[in-house]
C-alpha cells in the first residue's frame, strides 16, 4: 500500500501547483518511479470519470477511513482499469473492495452517458498545440561532443532532413545552439545517448534563459542559478561555462533538491555546487556570494505556457477572474521580490528573469516594475538591448505593458501553437557601467558606423571651459 501512498501525495503536490506533472515524477524514488508514473498519468487521464463514479456511489461519505481524495482516485482506477488493486488485504483495501460492485455499475452507466465504447474514450485527449511543437533535444557539451552525438544519431537511421519529414528526420536548431528538433512522438527516455547524459530534453524557450544569460567561461566566474530544480537550466549554464568557475544552484525544496543533485551527476556537471536553501534567505554580501557577477532567476509561475504531453492532464481552472487574479497578484508579488533580491548583489552585472507563463501580469509588469524599484535605481540597472537577447527571435514583449517600444523590444515572449515552443518569457536586466550606450549607431549606407559629431551646444561648453582655464 506504501506505493499507492507515494503516488497519491504526488497527486496531492500537483493539485497543490508545487510543479509540472514532469518535475514532480522526478522526486520520485528511481527504484518505483516508471511504475509510479504510469500510474499518476493514467489516473489524471481518467480522473472526471473516476470522480464522478466516486461521488455517484458516496464512496468517501460511506467509508470514514478514505480520508484522502487521491488515494481513492489511484486505488478505484486500478480496481476499474488495471489488473486490481495491488497490495495486501489492509482496511483500505477492503473498504474500495466493498462497493466494488457500484463502482463498476457506476463506471458503466458513465461510459452510455458519453457515447463511449471503449475505456480510452473517456480518458483526456492532449492539448492539440503540443502536436506542433518538436521534440527537443539539447547535445550536452559537457558529457559529448555535437559531432559524436550526430554520428551516433545518423549510425541508427535517423535523418538530417526536419523533425517533421518523418519519424527519423531531425534539424538543427536556428536560435539555440546545439539544440536538434525531432517528431514531436519521438521517444529518448530508453536512448544510450540519454542515459548517459550526453543529449537533455529540454523545450527550446527553456534553453532561452541560460543563453541570454551568457555566463563567462573563466575560472574566476561566479554565477547563481537561483531556482534550480529539476537542473535542465543550470546543466545548461554549466556547459556554457565550459565546467569551469563557480556555479551556486539554489532549491529550497528537499524532494525537487534530490533530484536536481542527480541530474547534476548525470549531465556531468562538476562546477556546480547545490544548496538547499531558499536564495532569498541568502545575504548579498555574505563573502561566498558577494563575487557573483550572473544571476538566473527562473521562480515560481503559473505556468500557463505549459502545453506539454503531460501537462495537458491538468484540469481547467475553475476559478473566477477575482480568484486568477489574486493568485497571479501574489505569485508577481513574489516573483518582484527575487528580482529586487538578485539586484542587492553587489558585484551582479546580469539578471536574466524568465516564467512560462503567457501573463502581463508575471511579465511585462513585474518587470515594469522592478525597473521602477529603489534596488534598480541603485543599481542602477536597466534592460539589456535587443542585440544582447537573441535579436533574430521575432516575438518580443507587448508594448502596451512597457514604458516604452525599445522597452518591449529587449524582452522575449513565446506563444504555444504559434512559435513551436511551450510559452515562455526572458528578459534580462543588466548594471550601470555594463550597459552599453542608449545612442544609437549611425551607418552609412554600405551599414559602416559613422562617427557621431559632437553637438554645437557641446562645443560652446568645451570653448567656454578652455576660457576659463586660460
Amino acid at each position: 500500500m506504501n506505493f499507492y501512498f507515494e503516488v497519491a501525495k504526488t497527486l496531492d503536490r500537483i493539485d497543490a501547483k508545487e510543479g509540472s506533472i514532469k518535475g514532480l515524477i522526478a522526486t520520485l524514488p528511481e527504484k518505483d518511479r516508471k511504475r509510479s508514473a504510469a500510474l499518476i498519468i493514467e489516473t489524471l487521464k481518467f480522473k472526471p470519470a473516476l470522480s464522478e463514479v466516486i461521488s455517484k456511489t458516496n464512496l468517501m461519505k460511506e467509508e470514514r477511513k478514505l480520508t484522502s481524495k487521491n488515494l481513492v482516485l489511484v486505488l478505484v482506477h486500478d480496481l476499474l482499469l488495471a489488473k486490481g488493486i495491488q497490495a495486501g488485504d489492509g482496511p483500505i483495501k477492503q473498504a474500495i473492495l466493498r462497493h466494488k460492485t457500484r463502482l463498476r455499475g457506476e463506471f458503466q452507466k458513465i461510459k452510455i452517458k458519453h457515447g463511449a465504447s471503449t475505456n480510452e474514450q473517456l480518458a483526456h485527449s492532449g492539448d492539440e498545440r503540443a502536436a506542433l511543437i518538436p521534440r527537443y533535444v539539447r547535445i550536452n557539451t559537457t558529457m559529448g561532443t555535437p559531432a559524436e552525438v550526430l554520428e551516433s544519431l545518423v549510425s541508427r537511421g535517423f535523418v538530417l532532413s526536419g523533425p517533421f519529414s518523418s519519424k527519423k528526420g531531425f534539424a538543427k536548431d536556428s536560435h539555440v545552439p546545439n539544440l536538434l528538433l525531432f517528431d514531436p512522438n519521438v521517444s529518448f527516455q530508453d536512448d544510450p545517448l540519454y542515459k548517459s547524459g550526453k543529449i537533455i530534453l529540454q523545450d527550446k524557450a527553456s534553453c532561452f534563459p541560460a543563453l541570454v544569460l551568457s555566463p563567462p567561461a573563466a575560472d574566476s566566474s561566479v554565477i547563481i542559478d537561483a531556482t534550480a530544480a529539476p537542473g535542465n537550466k543550470t546543466s545548461h549554464l554549466s556547459a556554457l561555462m565550459e565546467n569551469k568557475g563557480k556555479l551556486y544552484a539554489f532549491e529550497r525544496d528537499r524532494k525537487r533538491f534530490s533530484t536536481l543533485k542527480m541530474m547534476l551527476s548525470k549531465a556531468g556537471c562538476s562546477n556546480v555546487s547545490p544548496i538547499n536553501a531558499d536564495f532569498l534567505t541568502t545575504d548579498p554580501n555574505d563573502p561566498q556570494f558577494s563575487a557573483v557577477t550572473h544571476i538566473l532567476l527562473d521562480p515560481s509561475c503559473s505556468g500557463s505556457g505549459i502545453v506539454n504531453r503531460l501537462d495537458y492532464l491538468l484540469e481547467a481552472e475553475s476559478e473566477d477572474d477575482t480568484v486568477k487574479d489574486d493568485r497571479l497578484d501574489k505569485l508577481a508579488a513574489f516573483q518582484l521580490m527575487m528580482i529586487k533580491h538578485a539586484m542587492r548583489f553587489p558585484n551582479v552585472k546580469r539578471i536574466v528573469y524568465s516564467t512560462c507563463s503567457i501573463h502581463a501580469t508575471e511579465n511585462e509588469r513585474v518587470v515594469r516594475n522592478a525597473l521602477n524599484s529603489d534596488e534598480a535605481k541603485a543599481g542602477p540597472f536597466q534592460l539589456a538591448p535587443r542585440s544582447e537577447v537573441l535579436p533574430t527571435w521575432p516575438r518580443r514583449g507587448y508594448g502596451e505593458e512597457m514604458e516604452s517600444p525599445e522597452q518591449a523590444d529587449s524582452v522575449i515572449r513565446c506563444l504555444p501553437g504559434e512559435d513551436a515552443t511551450n510559452g515562455f518569457f526572458v528578459s534580462c536586466f543588466i548594471k550601470g557601467s555594463h550597459a552599453p550606450p542608449t545612442k544609437r549607431k549611425i551607418e552609412d549606407e554600405d551599414g559602416d558606423e559613422v562617427p557621431s559629431q559632437p553637438s554645437r551646444k557641446k562645443k560652446k561648453k568645451k570653448k567656454k571651459t578652455n576660457n576659463q582655464l586660460d
